[in-house]
């Protein structure tokens, strides 16, 4: 019975709606990004209002930009891309709509619950456990709709777009996953159930890939899909999209811990992390190269065509970031720029140039498809262009030079090392307002440009008709494809050499000086068979990854196995190993009922965005901070609070450094203290009561993830806050000052007040003594 033909109409509703939601979230999220980037020049934009201050706003900026505007903008190109390469409809229409308001409902809850200091206090990761649940579930839905519609498809073989779907897919699911497990005190509050330096790398295997899951593969996805239809070339190389695809699935994901290097973080981890960044160049620059020399043959029409400006540029810009990225996870180069804006450039770099400049190209190669009219205007897209352009060099221009200026200053000594050449934070911050002011210029520029779109967009549709592409397509017959049993998948050369070359690689990195040499020879062992037979018998190989093209499941779950080795290889260790029983040197001491619920304030405010909690293992550190941080000294803490940005000075050791009434007038006035400081004022902090009915679900949490806190008694917790509360209250008094001992400064106090307090532990004696 020969193949039926029948035509498809693409299910291109969805795509209209994620296009048209990214367009609007990315205006706000934008101009999110302007007003906090003005709060830090002038910190009376912060209004005295709580939900407007700079900490509580950062965090929605930033989740704006990734969820909001980037995550609508892929959910619209995988969509329109993924149909028209297995030439099937997305296989539920109800799926599809339940995807998109779903999302845009998470969005709302994240934008009304931040502002609110509802957070969970860690970096790309604060919406509150009810939010989280519901992301899981639409990523979730996402997911059985992708691949359900890969189970209809009429096109055997999996375009190389379709393996970074799949890759993020997976990835994003399991790093959000494990990231986000919680254990709920209350319907609006939880704690994460890793603390310290478990958290610590927990969080940043997170937010690294998440990066790497979010905001690369799929927009790389969308490269290769989109890139070659608008340049109406093929891609230049296949054999690189592979190498490209399965070298940065494995590489990306080990190389989280760059971000906690000079940290307490033990050794072998920030070496791990710093190999697998430095790794990182080869596949990330492979990708580049081949988008770029995509465009061979179609150079002349990036002079009138702004979509091809948009990629060429969004793709030069990818180059860069990725450049940058490794060279930043170099010990001695992160020592100068962590903590510095520096990093912010960075992020910007990939967020304003790869990825918005990818939508934007994305978007007006799609606009006259979806509504089957010209774009309105080809000249406003090439001034979008030029405008964008201009901005983010201004942008980055002035985080390089921002983040340099401050971390060649804060790390500048005099006296042959012994003192510091700027003892004075606030020195620093002031050298480098300038700066900060010329990201706002660049900020306000590339929002001017992304609001020429929203216009272009407007005239374009305004009066359109929205069509739904078509195709036709044979009703093939799939069941007699050739299936990839579990045999195949695994008992085949390129996997057994890449698992035992992985196994060998592991024995000569963490391995004693024996299993290191056998590790090392094992390895180049591996390579070099590899390398042979690969030319011995490339059709062999060619042959088998073509059968696993056609197999979408084991596909995914070699996917799944290149991702998941190296989050379990760095995760599972430190969380069996590093516990209070084992912890050696110093121990912290857990706080008290009312320091928690103080610490729980610091959380809510966002501090963390400012404030780091660690002193890296840097003379200039310890001159200006104290004695460096040691592992122990986080290890109740429910998130971890190391920082990643150090607009204001380190706060791990600050607790007795000022006397109470320092702190009260810090909070209420920085300035009165700090002259030239920029931090906002809190006095709704003068005016709140502390939160004590919710202490008891509090504790009886921390007991479960481990924190030693005793059972209360009935009144034992209640006389336990009171009377500390009264002490600080009394203290202040005496200082000249009157506030109710109830009053949310008074537990904040306190808890800043226990920073750094510890407890020496005795080294531990050997098992076998």
């Amino acid at each position: 019975m020969s193949d039926r033909k029948i035509t498809i109409e693409y299910n291109d509703h969805v795509v209209r709606q994620f296009l048209l939601a990214s367009v609007i979230w990315g205006a706000v999220g934008m101009l999110a990004g302007v007003f906090v980037a003005s709060q830090l020049n002038y910190w009376r934009l912060n209004f005295d209002l709580p939900w407007l201050t700079f900490g509580r706003l950062r965090p929605l900026h930033t989740n704006a930009v990734i969820f909001a505007f980037v995550g609508n903008m892929m959910f619209a190109g995988v969509y329109y891309s993924t149909q028209r390469l297995v030439k099937a409809r997305l296989a539920s229409d109800f799926l599809s709509s339940l995807h998109f308001w779903g999302w845009q409902l998470i969005i709302v809850a994240a934008a009304i619950s931040l502002p609110l200091g509802f957070s969970r206090g860690k970096e790309y990761a604060e919406l509150i456990w009810p939010i989280n649940i519901a992301v899981a579930f639409i990523w979730v839905v996402f997911a059985v709709n992708f691949f359900w519609t890969l189970k209809r498809r009429h096109e055997p073989a999996l375009y190389v777009a379709i393996w970074f779907y799949i890759a993020t897919i997976i990835t994003v699911a399991m790093l959000y996953i494990v990231n986000h497990l919680s254990l709920p005190t209350s319907l609006l509050h939880s704690y994460p159930v890793f603390g310290g330096v478990q958290d610590a790398l927990v969080q940043w295997w997170y937010g690294h890939n998440a990066v790497a899951f979010f905001l690369t593969t799929p927009i790389l996805g969308i490269m290769y899909y989109f890139v070659p239809k608008a340049a109406e070339r093929p891609v230049y190389s296949y054999r690189l999209s592979v190498i490209h695809f399965w070298s940065l699935v494995f590489v990306y994901i080990w190389a989280g811990p760059h971000h906690l290097l000079n940290t307490a973080l033990p050794d072998w981890l920030q070496t791990l992390g710093m190999t697998f960044s430095l790794m990182l160049w080869a596949p990330s620059w492979g990708g580049m190269l081949n988008g770029l020399l995509t465009l061979r043959g179609a150079w002349q029409k990036l002079r009138s065509d702004p979509v091809l400006k948009f990629f060429a540029a969004a793709v030069t810009f990818y180059g860069m970031a990725t450049f940058e990225g490794p060279l930043l996870s170099i010990k001695s180069v992160s020592a100068l720029g962590h903590y510095t804006d520096w990093i912010i450039g960075h992020v910007h770099a990939g967020a304003l140039g790869w990825n918005g400049f990818m939508a934007a190209g994305m978007i007006y190669w799609l606009l006259p498809r979806l509504w089957n009219k010209p774009l309105y205007s080809t000249s406003l897209a090439n001034l979008h262009f030029w405008v964008g352009t201009v901005g983010i060099l201004f942008y980055i221009a002035a985080m390089w030079t921002s983040g340099i200026t401050q971390g060649l200053m804060l790390n500048a000594t005099a006296e042959n090392g012994t003192m510091l050449a700027y003892p004075n934070f606030v020195e620093t911050l002031n050298a480098i307002k300038p700066m900060m002011l010329f990201r706002v210029l660049g900020g306000g520029l590339y929002l001017i440009g992304w609001l020429l779109l929203v216009y272009n967009l407007y005239r374009t549709v305004r009066g359109a008709r929205p069509v739904n592409g078509t195709m036709e397509v044979f009703a093939t017959d799939r069941s007699a494809d050739e299936r990839l049993g579990f045999g195949s998948m695994v008992f085949n050369p390129p996997v057994m050499f890449a698992a035992l070359g992985t196994v060998f690689a592991c024995a000569w990195m963490f391995g004693g000086d024996l299993l290191k040499l056998a590790g090392l020879f094992g390895t180049a062992l591996c390579v070099m068979l590899a390398w042979v037979h690969f030319h011995a018998r490339t059709i062999r190989w060619a042959a088998w990854y073509d059968r696993l093209l056609v197999n979408a499941m084991p596909f995914t779950i070699l996917t799944f196995v290149a991702v998941a080795a190296g989050g379990m290889i760095q995760i599972i260790p430190t969380t069996l190993v590093n516990r209070a029983e084992n912890v050696e040197g110093r121990r912290a001491i857990p706080y008290t009922p009312l320091e928690l619920a103080g610490r729980d304030l610091y959380v809510s405010e966002g501090c963390y965005n400012c404030h780091s909690q660690m002193i890296r293992t840097l003379v200039p550190d310890v001159l200006r901070y104290g004695d460096y941080s040691r592992l122990g000294e986080s290890i109740y803490d429910y998130p971890f609070q190391w920082g990643s940005k150090r607009t204001g000075p380190d706060l791990a050791r600050v607790g007795g450094k000022y006397p109470h009434v320092w702190h009260y007038r810090h909070m209420m006035d920085p300035r009165e203290v700090s002259p030239g400081s920029n931090m906002p004022n809190y006095p709704w902090l003068f005016e709140r009561k502390t939160d004590v009915a919710a202490l008891d679900s509090k504790l009886a949490v921390q007991r479960i993830l481990g924190v030693p806190y005793p059972e209360y008694k009935d009144g034992e917790l209640l006389l336990a806050v009171e009377t500390q509360a009264k002490s600080i209250a009394d203290d202040l008094r005496a200082s000249g000052v009157y506030i109710a001992p109830d009053r949310e400064i008074v537990a904040l106090i306190a808890y800043l007040q226990k920073l750094g307090k510890h407890e020496i532990v005795a080294p531990l004696k050997s098992a076998a003594k």
